[in-house]
């Protein structure tokens, strides 16, 4: 993967003139991440964000030698804590903590992939301290605007027996927006029962099996029997022939396009502009665990590593369950009227 270098403290691109030579802290970066994409494995949005985090680092320590006058090549060495306080420091001014936090986390994978091959002794940026900041709580539907948003697109033709599906597969089976876009027509299997699964591959390629509610089947099956007038649309290149979700082009469909049909619907079925994919999987995640639930059955069903990030939606429930009992019950009422 090609390092685009950003530099930090002015932000902004080099000029042509001004890019700088190769060198050993460049390389250094290029070998963690191509070990992030081969050994690990890991997602493609971590890849690319770590690979553009660390970019901006070693923009950040080519800008501060040259402003020394120093023009000597960079190696791993070169990087200690004051200097990635300064990066940080920097970062702070136009970053929310959250992006600051991701770029520590970055470093700090960094630096324990060069200590395990003895390319430094110690890791600068494990005297760093990450940013405080709360994790705000998810966004979600109640259960009727939920409906509402999965019922709205009502014509008859493929592209809105293709939404229709979609939101079912999002707030149905609370896929990720990029598990959805990435399904296969293979993927789906329809029963005639109640065993109707999808496999969905997930953060870091894995797989699992996730079941499709009555309401998603029959939306599937709808659309299915049209999607050859989607592929039909193909002009320039070739249908998508394994593709499930189809945009008008006959490609897969784009996790763009999908943010931009689930604010089309969350604006018709809810009045809410600010919907998006993810919304509708906290909707399918807290509205499990309203309904009796274990977090370790949700935890599966998201496909979560951590327990920690699905105990996220006990605080959403709480919430909700306090909001509703301060509106309904009459002793709340009164106290509040106090």
């Amino acid at each position: 993967m090609a390092l685009r270098a950003q530099p930090i403290g002015p932000i902004g691109p080099t000029s042509t003139e001004e890019k700088p030579h190769d060198d050993a802290l460049c390389a250094a970066v290029a070998r963690f991440i191509k070990y992030l994409e081969g050994e690990r494995r890991a997602a493609a949005h971590t890849v690319s964000a770590y690979a553009s985090d660390l970019d901006q680092l070693v923009a950040y320590a080519r800008g501060k030698r040259k402003e020394r006058g120093d023009r000597r090549p960079l190696g791993p060495k070169d990087v200690d804590v004051l200097l990635l306080r300064g990066f940080l420091g920097e970062l702070a001014r136009t970053h929310a903590p959250p992006s600051v936090a991701r770029k520590i986390a970055a470093a700090r994978a960094f630096f324990r992939f060069l200590v395990r091959r003895k390319e430094v002794e110690k890791s600068p940026a494990a005297e760093l301290s990450l940013p405080k900041a709360r994790r705000p709580l998810p966004t979600f539907l109640g259960v009727d605007a939920a409906k509402e948003v999965v019922e709205a697109p009502r014509a008859l033709d493929a592209e809105d027996l293709r939404d229709r599906a979609l939101l079912e597969l999002l707030y149905g089976s609370g896929l990720r927006v990029s598990e959805l876009c990435g399904l296969d027509l293979g993927q789906i299997h329809l029963d005639a029962g109640d065993r109707s699964t999808a496999i969905v591959h997930g953060k870091g390629n894995k797989e699992r099996r996730v079941p499709i509610g009555s309401e998603a089947v029959k939306a599937l099956e709808k659309y299915i029997a049209r999607r050859d007038e989607l592929a039909a649309g193909a002009k320039t290149r070739p249908a998508d022939a394994k593709a499930l979700f189809l945009s008008t082009r006959g490609q897969r469909l784009a996790v763009r396009r999908v943010q931009e049909i689930v604010k089309k619907y969350g604006v018709l079925g809810a009045g809410r502009a600010d919907l998006h994919p993810h919304a509708l999987r906290h909707t399918f995640a807290t509205h499990l665990l309203d309904g009796g639930a274990d977090l370790r059955t949700i935890q599966k069903l998201l496909g979560h590593s951590s327990l920690g990030t699905t105990q996220r939606y006990t605080h959403v429930s709480i919430d909700h369950l306090m909001k509703v009992y301060d509106q309904a019950h009459p002793l709340a009422r009164r106290s509040q009227a106090k």
